[in-house]
């Protein structure tokens, strides 16, 4: 499941960016194969936060994810260009995906996607101590 498209890109950042991004032979055209790749990266790495708190695939996919996605794949498409804005939102939207593999934001999901107990917990119990000290302070 891809959280964006190519066109969710040229919608938020235009076409003339997309093209100076990914056109590596100068056709004066968009890559679809390196937006396709920059794109599923960005899904991966989205992916690894969530499945912290979620269990994947999304059965609904929230519209915020769509925007973190771009954010990522732009960043990446600009390699050793990045300006200071898209670095500004990568770092935003690094920060919002570790607050919710943290617990600290959600993805605004209904009851039926919402986090799901992964097993992971950690109990303690306690028997009587094998040393304690006794009333007059030594151990016993």
């Amino acid at each position: 499941m891809t959280y964006a498209t190519q066109q969710n890109l040229i919608d938020r950042f235009g076409e003339v960016e997309l093209i100076q991004l990914t056109d590596r032979t100068g056709s004066n055209v968009i890559d679809a194969v390196v937006v396709g790749r920059a794109l599923a990266d960005a899904d991966a790495q989205i992916n690894g936060y969530l499945a912290v708190r979620y269990d994947l695939p999304l059965t609904t996919v929230p519209g915020v994810l769509e925007k973190l996605a771009c954010d990522i794949a732009r960043y990446q498409l600009h390699e050793n260009r990045v300006t200071e804005i898209v670095g500004k939102r990568y770092e935003q939207t690094i920060e919002f995906l570790q607050d919710i593999g943290s617990g600290k934001a959600t993805l605004g999901l209904d009851a039926s996607n919402e986090p799901t107990a992964t097993g992971n917990t950690v109990e303690m119990s306690s028997t009587t101590p094998v040393f304690r000290r006794s009333e007059s302070g030594g151990f016993i």
